[in-house]
């Protein structure tokens, strides 16, 4: 069972399919007002339709997995290579690398991390259905880091909890574009999807709260090296917050820091950054840091990556075009 407690004054008067959007983003709209007109989720003990409005200190129930549908294909196990951290017999803690699909979607069923945990490993958290065995949260295909997998449900629903309630913290280190400034603050912009990209999300005064605290840590030629730590946990958060800077995550595309971001430079600036995007793996974006509450000890515990090797191998060569 997932369960959710309205909090937040903000998401008071929004209708239940959409708070629901929001707050699992992995699952259409469509398939959600499916699951509430099934009777699989419940508001207070009670059924209520798609349009309900919340109201503070109401409890959702969301009666079982999302994902669980007679039609729903057959997770395919396959031997993906994966980094793996920590494990005991609870969670998992594993370093996703970038360009890792985190489970299978539309036209994407196979070579994905949900795969690959369903080969590696034979018990898992089913309270996100077949499809995403033991995953509690996301991380963007292009961005590479930590991960919390859960092994069962009791430890899922734990970890979940603490993600809904904003207890966990991350940090992340990112290559911007630009000279970031100021060099230390919180971004606190409202973010909401576009209406003609649902794929993806702007600053939108009508969107939901969202908090990204910030910190440079070296500003080199043209780029930044940043520490983000994101108090909120929306979709493509840190990306979209950086790009409403002015200093978009190199190599992402569909926010400003791909190929398109290098048209402004001088042709011997130019050339050099396309070439640093070819050898990039994904955008500039690793989770580094997470410290929550391990689900059976109830005690925090801290895990930790170093920055990828692609992300040094990127400010050396900067600097070394540069010195010459």
């Amino acid at each position: 069972m997932i369960n959710f407690k309205v909090k937040n004054v903000q998401d008071v008067g929004s209708r239940l399919d959409k708070f629901l959007v929001t707050n699992i983003p992995e699952f259409s709209r469509s398939k959600i007002q499916k699951h509430i007109k099934n009777g699989k989720v419940m508001v207070n003990g009670l059924l209520k339709k798609t349009g309900y409005k919340l109201e503070i200190n109401d409890e959702i129930n969301i009666l079982n997995n999302l994902m669980t549908s007679k039609s729903e294909d057959y997770l395919i196990p396959e031997n993906i290579k994966l980094d793996i951290i920590y494990e005991d017999l609870d969670i998992i803690i594993i370093n996703k690398p970038a360009n890792l699909v985190v489970h299978p979607g539309a036209g994407n069923k196979r070579g994905t991390l949900a795969n690959g945990l369903k080969y590696h490993f034979k018990n898992l958290s089913k309270l996100n259905g077949i499809q995403r065995p033991g995953i509690v949260h996301r991380l963007d295909s292009g961005t590479s880091g930590i991960m919390i997998i859960a092994k069962t449900d009791s430890s899922h629903n734990s970890l979940a909890k603490q993600f809904q309630h904003r207890e966990v913290k991350k940090e992340y280190t990112a290559i911007t574009w630009g000279n970031f400034f100021p060099k230390e603050g919180v971004i606190n912009s409202p973010i909401g999807r576009k209406k003609r990209d649902p794929t993806s999300f702007n600053i939108n005064m009508h969107g939901k709260k969202s908090e990204t605290a910030y910190k440079l840590l070296e500003n080199f030629n043209h780029f930044s090296l940043v520490s983000f730590y994101p108090k909120t946990g929306r979709t493509h958060q840190i990306r979209v917050h950086a790009s409403s800077m002015g200093f978009p995550i190199f190599g992402d595309e569909k926010y400003g820091g791909g190929k398109t971001r290098i048209k402004g430079f001088l042709p011997e600036y130019g050339k050099i950054y396309l070439e640093l995007l070819d050898y990039f793996e994904g955008h500039a974006l690793h989770a580094n840091k997470i410290t929550f509450l391990h689900p059976i000890t109830n005690k925090e515990v801290t895990f930790r990556t170093e920055i990828p090797k692609h992300f040094l191998k990127f400010i050396g060569s900067v600097k070394h075009k540069y010195e010459k």
